[in-house]
């Protein structure tokens, strides 16, 4: 009975822990040339220090570097199609194309 009990307590308590860091990204344009990326997590634990990558259209790395202590990454806004990605490990990776970068 309480191996029973114990294995219901764990497998309900399992979805909640993996909610519990969901990963929180977005960016802006400033609209000269500068973009600003934030991130977070939905426990509101830090983001900093999270691996950042602006690639090209073609996925060639053009930036890497990381959330700065703020959860913040500003950079230049590259030339033609990118993307930025929050890489934050396995199941905590997020993807912003440039085109859905907006001022």
């Amino acid at each position: 009975m309480k191996k029973t009990a114990l294995s219901v307590l764990i497998a309900l308590s399992v979805p909640s822990i993996a909610l519990a860091h969901t990963p929180l990204f977005s960016c802006y344009d400033f609209g000269d040339n500068t973009i600003l990326c934030e991130g977070g997590f939905s426990d509101g634990s830090s983001a900093a220090g999270v691996e950042m990558l602006v690639l090209d259209g073609s996925d060639k790395e053009i930036i890497k570097s990381e959330m700065s202590e703020d959860g913040e990454f500003e950079f230049q806004k590259p030339e033609g199609t990118y993307k930025v990605i929050f890489n934050a490990g396995p199941g905590h990776a997020l993807e912003i194309k440039g085109e859905d970068i907006v001022e």
